[in-house]
């Protein structure tokens, strides 16, 4: 009991008293909660009784085992991007992306995406959260398991909660070596140069994002990077000057109509923006269609992937 008092008293130094007290509070009331809260009126991943529905219907159709193969074919991804006053330093520099894990609802996925990491030639890893499947309840499986995939990398990780993730993520998978940004700035340093690295807490359901205090802490005209579980708001992030936003949990759609298609997106934003690389002023995003599963551990015409961003001097 001391020991969980001294946590959650590091973690109100470091997001403050009141924030951590409204994720505790929303988290109690995250798996009940249909309708309502957040920035889409229905929670899918509380409709307890649609993941049946959809497993049931793929094997009545002869499609789950074929969706659960498509779900495990975890591609790899390379996005260049052209940042303004990039400084020539930092031209060339790898970022590797992985974003909605969910390794909780398939464990297997963990060996497949060490695997598929691990002699990638990156600088940097970010995540952009959604480490557990669930929305309540025990998470130490995807915990565990997420611990494996972040102790496989060689390189220093970055990472921050989505909207199926609970604050207490935090101690265990940072002392695995996932450096968490609540709502924080860090300055990360590479060839001589610093790249400004921006995280806010999840913006879709727990609505908890800070974009004014982690731009506050990006010197004037210096590019910056922003971490956001969600792209819905990529608005703000091109306000406050953002030049780079990089987002998931859209699962890019995870089952889609051919062509790729998305049947449900699950974010209140445009669905140009619900995977891969997109634009909206000088800010330039990119949304990944995310490692893992929700609800159901299959997908259509929309493989999972990890990204690696190839930064450019415009």
């Amino acid at each position: 009991m001391r020991q969980q008092l001294d946590i959650y008293s590091e973690l109100a130094e470091r997001v403050g008293e009141v924030h951590l007290r409204q994720r505790l509070v929303l988290q109690v009331e995250h798996a009940a909660q249909v309708f309502g809260q957040g920035r889409t009126l229905l929670h899918i991943e509380n409709v307890e009784w649609l993941p049946v529905a959809i497993y049931w219907t793929l094997r009545l159709f002869g499609l789950y085992g074929l969706g659960q193969g498509n779900a495990r074919a975890l591609e790899v991804h390379t996005n260049e991007v052209a940042i303004e006053e990039l400084p020539s330093a930092l031209d060339g520099m790898r970022l590797l992306h992985l974003s909605d894990l969910h390794l909780d609802l398939d464990p297997g996925l963990t060996d497949i995406i060490i695997d598929r990491v691990r002699d990638l030639d990156v600088d940097l890893c970010v995540f952009t959260g959604d480490y557990r499947a669930s929305t309540s309840g025990p998470y130490e499986p995807a915990v565990a398991q997420t611990s494996r995939v972040v102790e496989a990398l060689t390189a220093p990780s970055y990472g921050v909660l989505g909207n199926h993730d609970f604050i207490e993520f935090v101690p265990p998978l940072e002392q695995a070596g996932l450096r968490f940004l609540l709502n924080e700035t860090v300055a990360v340093e590479h060839n001589g140069a610093s790249l400004y690295l921006s995280g806010v807490d999840d913006p879709h359901f727990y609505r908890a994002e800070s974009l004014e205090k982690v731009a506050a802490h990006v010197p004037a005209r210096q590019p910056a990077i922003l971490l956001s579980h969600s792209p819905e708001i990529y608005r703000r992030a091109a306000a406050v000057g953002f030049s780079l936003m990089l987002s998931g949990h859209t699962h890019a759609g995870q089952i889609c109509l051919p062509g790729g298609v998305p049947i449900l997106t699950n974010a209140r934003c445009s669905r140009r923006l619900i995977k891969g690389p997109w634009r909206h002023g000088a800010l330039h995003g990119y949304t990944s269609p995310g490692v893992g599963c929700s609800g159901v551990p299959v997908r259509f015409f929309c493989p999972p992937a990890v990204t690696v961003h190839v930064l450019r001097s415009a």
